[in-house]
């Protein structure tokens, strides 16, 4: 089966013990070069105003989503009348945009974790990567889920 942003994979037996046991990621991401997701549901120990550069921001809590590039912030959301420059990913669901929009929604109450999920890190795939994983039993694929990637 071929990999296409929206998707979502689940992490099997296969994979206990390793850090993506237990794990559900959204796919936001393939092309030639591989693919890439977040992890939704694995809370990161600190929330948006306990980082240094969002002290004055709201309490929003943010994800842990995947060992690559674990210094840096990213999103998805579904609101894309609040957030600009948005890439549609299926599903009624956006990949980034505008940062600085989506933190002054935050911050003024229009946006909330119903429509947004703030992640450090996320998770890639080199070419044919992830296909192999899931081919050798490590995923399964929940096609057309959108429902638990955000949450109250």
């Amino acid at each position: 089966m071929s990999m296409h942003a929206g998707m979502i994979i689940k992490s099997t037996a296969a994979l206990a013990g390793t850090d993506f046991a237990n794990t559900r990621i959204l796919i936001t991401g393939t092309n030639s070069d591989g693919a890439t997701g977040f992890i939704f549901n694995k809370p990161y120990h600190r929330a948006l105003n306990e980082l240094e550069e969002f002290k004055h921001s709201a309490a929003f809590p943010i994800y842990n989503g995947g060992p690559v590039d674990a210094t840096n912030l990213f999103f998805i959301h579904q609101r894309p009348d609040l957030i600009e420059g948005g890439a549609d990913i299926g599903n009624g669901l956006y990949f980034a945009g505008s940062f600085k929009q989506a933190v002054t929604a935050i911050n003024n109450k229009s946006l909330t974790s119903k429509d947004i999920k703030i992640f450090i890190g996320y998770c890639g795939w080199d070419a044919g990567e992830l296909e192999a994983e899931v081919a050798e039993g490590s995923w399964t694929i929940e096609e057309g889920v959108t429902e638990p990637i955000f949450t109250n």
